[in-house]
């Protein structure tokens, strides 16, 4: 994949580059907004442009079992059938077998599991059905089958789990090539909490060669600090002229810390998750909307924010909506937290290029401005 490292920070291993995929460049580091089910909650793809998002997520083992890629397959794939014209990525599918699917076990073969829609037939998501699966879809950017382990995970464990990853990904990457190597596939890196076996599986997936590589199994329940430890120890060992992407992370603090660190892509659930839940990200910190506070407040979210919601509609409004189960207050702190992680890794990028990023990460730091957490 054609990624070119536009500027460095001196103080940190921050980086802006372009990212070329089929459907678009992207600028980096940039933050994909979860569209699981192929769709971003509560938000259309016009929406998603207007604040902001140049790629989005959508996963192998939702779209699999439904609509199905036979559907699909009549749009042309995932941008016509959901209208996205700018790129996807799509998940292998195998954190949401781990996680949801009835009666799932593991084999050398792949996944075999039940639907968590109706736990009937079978189904076996192997390493060479997730490739097959992801080019039907034909997202920009595929993903390898890997096996994410739980924490905490013994030592043995996380080396089986990490053996296993890579050579499945061997077998990714044979069947990716044999059908053309059409569109791009990034290894991930496994290998739990332990640093010897993050440098271990750095240096499996890196010599199977791909164009992009995935830090993955973090933030599988592990504390704070030690999802931090190994991100700062498994990303420095990652190729330098290739897109790194941290999987399922995080908070705002853990996207700059990330990219001080040489994180070029995110993606993650909290922005529009809590964004449901009526906690909202604002550059004084967090904000809780349902706070009785806020019932007769008629200033914006965040004053400092330009999204639809903060620029049309009041804090006192915003608190009625959830309060009153309205969908039209779904829609309206969704387009906010996206707007503002989206608009955090632009001004992210704009700080690299202008040599001010040591700066911008002070604060976000702990106890400053923006790790405010109003949680009453």
């Amino acid at each position: 994949m054609p990624f070119k490292t536009i500027s460095q920070c001196n103080a940190t291993s921050a980086r802006a580059g372009i990212l070329t995929t089929a459907h678009g460049s992207i600028e980096t580091p940039i933050f994909m907004p979860v569209g699981t089910q192929a769709t971003v909650k509560a938000v259309t793809p016009e929406e998603l442009e207007g604040v902001g998002a140049q790629i989005i997520l959508g996963n192998t083992y939702h779209l699999y079992l439904r609509p199905g890629v036979a559907v699909i397959g009549l749009f042309g794939g995932l941008h016509g059938f959901m209208q996205w014209r700018k790129p996807i990525l799509t998940d292998s599918g195998g954190f949401q077998v781990f996680s949801l699917a009835q009666l799932s076990r593991i084999s050398e073969e792949g996944y075999a599991f039940q639907s968590h829609l109706d736990g009937g037939a079978r189904h076996v998501l192997t390493p060479e059905g997730a490739v097959d699966v992801q080019m039907a879809l034909d997202s920009d950017i595929m993903m390898c089958l890997d096996q994410c382990i739980a924490h905490p995970a013994d030592h043995p464990t996380a080396a089986a789990a990490l053996a296993l990853t890579s050579r499945w990904a061997r077998r990714c990457k044979a069947r990716w090539e044999a059908a053309g190597g059409r569109n791009q596939l990034f290894g991930i890196v496994q290998g739990g909490m332990y640093a010897d076996l993050r440098r271990q599986s750095v240096a499996e997936i890196v010599d199977i060669g791909f164009p992009g590589y995935a830090v993955g199994g973090l933030s599988v329940g592990e504390p704070k600090p030690l999802m931090m430890e190994m991100a700062a120890h498994t990303l420095p060992l990652l190729p330098a002229d290739a897109p790194r992407y941290v999987m399922g992370v995080g908070t705002p603090q853990d996207l700059v810390e990330m990219i001080a660190m040489g994180a070029d892509m995110f993606d993650c659930v909290m922005p529009t998750r809590n964004a449901r839940n009526g906690q909202l990200f604002t550059s004084a910190g967090t904000l809780n909307i349902n706070n009785a506070r806020y019932r007769t407040d008629t200033g914006p979210i965040d004053p400092l924010c330009d999204c639809y919601t903060c620029r049309r509609y009041s804090r006192a409004y915003v608190r009625h909506l959830l309060q009153a189960k309205e969908i039209l207050a779904h829609r309206l702190t969704t387009l906010h937290n996206l707007r503002f992680y989206l608009n955090l890794v632009k001004q992210a990028r704009m700080a690299i290029l202008e040599g001010t990023f040591d700066d911008f990460r002070r604060r976000f730091a702990p106890g400053g401005a923006s790790s405010h957490n109003d949680d009453q």
